[in-house]
């Protein structure tokens, strides 16, 4: 008898339907064909136990299954539960008049529990566009499946509950998420707040500008100033997420198998804060079985590189193109996949080896060149994509002790949302381009024009400060978000003299 079951394989953050078809005739073989890797075919031990141990068994007949499409390779153990309904429908074990309105994904235990699988959320999206009437899949899945209307989703504990929901014996409830309700519960919530931090009211400007701006920062300060506490609380006044945002996070995070149990939908930017001994495949992504790195993990929301000079100089340069494009492809010889890297980065690092070079009261103690020799395990390419850069100096103790309480990052959130506005509104022809950091440098001559002052004002400082040219756009660029801020349609010599100050690492003879 053959009797035809549904499951999904998931490529980047996409799914394809994968159909196993069961053949049973008389004989004492069993085959597994259609590009099974390892793990898929391992599944047969798994599957004779379970069934074993829950009073079914693999039928001593000549078995032939095949995953179609038989060219795409299929990985990992959640075809357990697939092929094991395929074989109980084709074997008049269950009855199979409903088998094939399923999409059916789990890994098996021996004593037949369901292990949770990845990439629930894409499979759980493409089982909707192909009117599937649902997904039976592991009770940890069901609640992350169930943001997507308009499809039963059955989270069963083991396998009988399986059999006995084909047989008819059992009609369990179906999964339901109000997906608005669960995205904007959420919304809003935060451990942390920038009225947390005591003093640093430059440094927290210079965040509302890059937040308003979309525009990336690198934080230069002593050791304990304040830049990872600064950093921390970025997304708390970066704006809201839309909920289209929302889905395509969580199908990231799903794909990489990094969703909690309770968790169905992830509304709150993501804040990813690697270590520095992370390797370039872990960055970026990659992999024998491609999985998203930590830029694609931080899609939508904020990638944090504490002590940037130490990260390994290769890590550091394979980001420069996923910056730009803010999409990464891995490539394989028979196939490549995208995953989305849109991220705002926030970079900290100390001025020297020793922390304290520039610092007010300690005294730097590196040897003569050593923190040219240490700003310099920093390429030219990457900084040119940091629009700001800021020097972070530690806070007095008069600060620290004041009682006086800072602006909550709430105040400050709606500034920046009132400057996306504006700069939605100038780009809505412009596809792919959101914020002023993404302008392209076409757009830069027309939209960043400046008067005759602003214009000597630019000249003389670079003149004076030796700022590099480099630096010409991205001055303009940060002006431009400044006057965003001030809602005002031109550039003014003051939002020109602010941005010039975002450009530290540019003066000439900065390290000495």
């Amino acid at each position: 008898m053959l009797v035809k079951t549904y499951g999904s394989a998931v490529y980047g953050i996409s799914a394809t339907t994968v159909t196993v078809e069961t053949n049973i005739n008389p004989g004492v073989n069993f085959f597994l064909v259609g590009l099974p890797d390892s793990a898929v075919k391992e599944s047969q031990q798994r599957i004779d136990a379970a069934l074993k141990n829950n009073g079914y068994k693999i039928p001593g007949k000549s078995i032939v299954i095949n995953m179609a499409p038989a060219d795409i390779r299929k990985e990992g153990s959640a075809y357990d539960l697939t092929i094991a309904v395929g074989i109980l429908a084709a074997s008049e074990q269950i009855l199979s008049h409903k088998v094939g309105d399923y999409i059916i994904m789990g890994e098996l235990s021996l004593d037949g529990g369901l292990q949770p699988i990845k990439g629930v959320l894409p499979i759980a999206i493409q089982a909707q566009k192909e009117n599937f009437k649902g997904i039976i899949l592991p009770k940890q899945n069901a609640k992350e499946a169930a943001i997507v209307s308009n499809l039963d989703v059955y989270g069963v504990e083991n396998i009988k509950e399986v059999i006995d929901f084909f047989n008819d014996k059992i009609q369990p409830e179906p999964t339901v998420v109000n997906t608005r309700e669960e995205f904007f519960s959420k919304l809003n919530s935060s451990e942390f707040d920038f009225a947390d931090v005591k003093g640093q009211e430059n440094i927290k400007r210079a965040l509302e500008i890059a937040a308003a701006g979309g525009h990336n920062v690198i934080l230069i300060g002593a050791p304990g100033s304040g830049k990872t506490m600064l950093a921390k609380r970025l997304p708390t006044i970066l704006p809201p997420m839309h909920l289209q945002e929302a889905l395509e996070t969580t199908k990231i995070h799903s794909v990489a198998g990094k969703m909690g149990k309770s968790l169905g939908l992830i509304s709150i930017r993501p804040f990813r804060s690697p270590h520095h001994t992370i390797s370039d495949v872990a960055l970026v992504g990659g992999g024998g079985v491609p999985q998203p790195g930590e830029i694609s993990l931080a899609h939508n929301g904020v990638l944090f590189l504490d002590e940037l000079p130490e990260f390994k100089r290769t890590a550091l340069e394979v980001m420069r193109q996923p910056l730009e494009d803010r999409v990464v492809t891995i490539s394989r010889a028979k196939f490549s996949v995208e995953y989305p890297a849109s991220f705002m980065l926030v970079a900290a690092m100390n001025p020297c080896p020793c922390g304290y070079y520039n610092h007010p009261e300690k005294n730097c103690v590196c040897p003569p060149g050593t923190v040219q020799k240490y700003l310099n395990k920093i390429s030219g390419p990457l900084l040119d994509r940091i629009d700001i850069h800021i020097e972070v100096t530690p806070v007095s103790y008069n600060e620290l002790a004041a009682e006086r309480t800072s602006e909550k990052s709430a105040n400050v959130r709606e500034r920046v949302i009132k400057a996306r506005e504006i700069q939605q509104k100038r780009y809505v022809t412009n596809e792919g381009v959101h914020c002023n950091a993404q302008m392209s440098s076409k757009q830069l001559r027309t939209i960043c024009k400046i008067n005759d002052a602003g214009n000597q004002l630019l000249k003389t400082a670079m003149e004076k400060l030796g700022l590099s040219a480099r630096a010409y756009d991205r001055i303009l660029k940060v002006a431009r978000t400044i006057a965003d801020l001030d809602e005002s349609e031109s550039i003014e010599t003051t939002h020109l003299a602010e941005a010039i100050q975002y450009r530290s690492l540019d003066r000439e003879g900065w390290a000495g």
